[in-house]
């Protein structure tokens, strides 16, 4: 089986951020692959063991995004391909992520195609049911479970508290719910491992695009971070004086009623 994984960098939500003008200051965010991308990692490495075939990793971004891909190398994966758009892009939005995967996988044959549900800096979910409407592949979101029989394929999703199940065929692109596995730590020799394979470089220049054909079609006004929370009121006295309270500063303080 051909098998892709779609892999984003994003900033450590459990580490301090910094924004400034509007921006995130990369000197001093922490960088992790986007946890949801993980689980997509870990299915695709059991799928591959299970059925035989390779497991490709690609991401879109700059140079510092190796680390990310050598990480999912040391986790199991086969190969790893960055798209390079550091001289090439200054914004994107999904559809930019979309328009150069689509051509990234324009001359590949692909079996299966994983990705993360969200990711966890902007959590649009757009970027796989996109990109599997322009390769013309069945797509299924918020996978809990895939069995793969030959071309058939059975999923069991996360539907808001319920599982919906769900037949279809390959080729086939998912996004990858939690729940679906628990993914593995790299290991030491699976980290010395990954030093020596295949990590591709391919710009946006290789792919037959340039710049016009990715500009973004929405644009970011502004970031900021929420505000900090206050610190809660007990209302103490009776229970007619803590209605009346509550009343009042709903009104006045929450501007609620």
């Amino acid at each position: 089986m051909n098998i892709y994984v779609l892999l984003k960098r994003t900033f450590d939500t459990e580490e301090k951020i910094a924004v400034n003008n509007g921006r995130i200051e990369d000197d001093g965010a922490e960088y992790i692959i986007n946890p949801y991308d993980e689980y997509a990692v870990e299915e695709a490495i059991n799928l591959r063991d299970e059925h035989g075939g390779e497991v490709t990793v690609v991401t879109i971004g700059e140079e510092d995004a190796e680390k990310q891909l050598r990480t999912a190398l040391a986790m199991g994966a086969d190969k790893a391909v960055l798209i390079n758009t550091e001289d090439d892009l200054e914004e994107g939005d999904q559809f930019t992520t979309v328009k150069i995967l689509e051509a990234f996988f324009a001359d590949r044959e692909v079996d299966l195609i994983l990705g993360g549900n969200v990711a966890i800096d902007e959590a649009s979910g757009q970027v796989g049911p996109r990109l599997a409407e322009r390769l013309d592949i069945p797509c299924v979101t918020t996978i809990t479970s895939i069995e793969i029989n030959g071309e058939s394929v059975h999923i069991e999703r996360d539907v808001e508290g319920d599982v919906e199940k769900v037949d279809t065929s390959l080729p086939l692109l998912v996004t990858c719910q939690q729940g679906l596995n628990e993914p593995r730590y790299p290991s030491l020799p699976g980290i010395m491992k990954a030093k020596k394979k295949p990590l591709d470089e391919l710009e946006i220049d290789d792919l037959d695009l340039d710049e016009d054909d990715v500009e973004p079609k929405t644009k970011t006004t502004e970031i900021f971070l929420p505000p900090e929370k206050q610190a809660g009121k007990v209302l103490e006295g009776e229970i007619d004086d803590q209605v009346k309270e509550l009343v009042s500063l709903l009104k006045t303080e929450a501007k609620v009623l």
